[in-house]
């Protein structure tokens, strides 16, 4: 099957699992979705919606932005979500939100960082906060990075759960404060809450393998540097998020967000290059160590992500060749010294 248009893409993102039609009865009214307006966002709000819809489960699902973009909002809306404008750095914005006793955190702020690094601290422990107080009766999936973890010996096959969080970089560090932050509310207040580490959510219009897919086709090189990395496709990532609210814990427990196995920067780009009828062009050789995570855990509490490489793969390849549109933003998975 072939994705040629967006609205494709944007029902095969949405297409909820029989897993998630499953699960999605268990979770009250209303699902809450705070910071929804981003890239993940849309279409996690618009899977629930289908799944609830499916599962004949009377759940209204409410996606909380400030929605910059007026296109999102009426995106959201036309699938049957409820939109709501919110600035969550705001608490008298958030006293108003509705009580939820499901919330899923999609709050973060990457790029940029380097520039402005107290925009990075404030929005990752200061809207913790106002959410953990706000919603202290609730479960919380919080989405987190794995950019927490350290770079770890590619042989060892991605940090685990338990190791320490000791990033480089502003944006690294600031992600940890942000699960700290939830951590000091959910032992404090009793909050159950999950944390998601996710590596690099990939669908056709951003994420690293379109980030190579790119390069290769536009003969441009490709650093092998940081040769080795995880990735999830977006479709499946919102699937799991959802159903981790199975799994929120008091204190929090984190888990690795990626498909299971670790991809070669330089077979992915090969591979790549056999559908884009390209010759990978390549600096550099690869590191001994990479930014990974091992998700074996995830995967046993909840089944393992069920689009492969072999069918993201052809896709992407299919849309860079038709011109299809890219969010121009970015993963830079290359990056080793943290600086975003």
């Amino acid at each position: 099957m072939d994705i040629e248009t967006e609205d494709q893409l944007d029902d095969v993102l949405t297409r909820p699992s029989a897993r998630l039609i499953e699960f999605i009865r268990s979770v009250s009214s209303p699902l809450l979705l705070l910071g929804a307006g981003g890239k993940m966002g849309p279409t996690l709000a618009a899977l629930a919606r289908r799944a609830a819809d499916e599962a004949k489960h009377p759940l209204e699902v409410i996606a909380v932005s400030r929605f910059s973009d007026p296109q999102v909002l009426e995106w959201v809306e036309k699938r049957g979500v409820r939109a709501t404008s919110c600035d969550l750095f705001n608490a008298r914005d958030i006293e108003k939100l509705p009580d939820a006793t499901s919330v899923i955190y999609l709050v973060g702020l990457k790029f940029g960082t380097a520039k402005n690094p107290s925009a990075t601290w404030a929005a990752n422990t200061i809207i913790p906060t106002r959410v953990a107080e706000r919603f202290a009766k609730s479960r919380i999936v919080a989405l987190s990075t794995g950019n927490v973890y350290p770079l770890s010996e590619v042989k060892r096959g991605g940090s685990v759960e338990t190791d320490a969080l000791t990033p480089v970089g502003e944006y690294a560090n600031a992600a940890v404060a942000r699960e700290r932050i939830f951590e000091f509310h959910s032992r404090n207040q009793g909050i159950s809450i999950a944390l998601l580490r996710l590596f690099y959510a990939v669908e056709l219009r951003y994420g690293v393998l379109v980030d190579i897919a790119t390069k290769v086709y536009a003969n441009q090189s490709i650093d092998l540097a940081n040769g080795y990395f995880n990735c999830i496709w977006q479709g499946d990532a919102n699937d799991m998020v959802i159903r981790a609210l199975s799994l929120c814990a008091t204190p929090p427990s984190p888990w690795n967000l990626c498909r299971p196995e670790v991809f070669s920067a330089r077979n992915i780009a090969t591979r790549l290059g056999q559908l884009l009828d390209r010759v990978p062009k390549f600096t550099g050789s690869e590191s001994a160590t990479a930014l990974l995570g091992n998700a074996s855990p995830l995967c046993a509490q909840l089944g393992p992500p069920a689009v492969s490489a072999d069918q993201m793969l052809p896709w992407i390849a299919g849309w860079v060749k038709r011109g299809g549109r890219n969010l121009n933003r970015p993963t830079h998975f290359e990056v080793r010294d943290g600086k975003y």
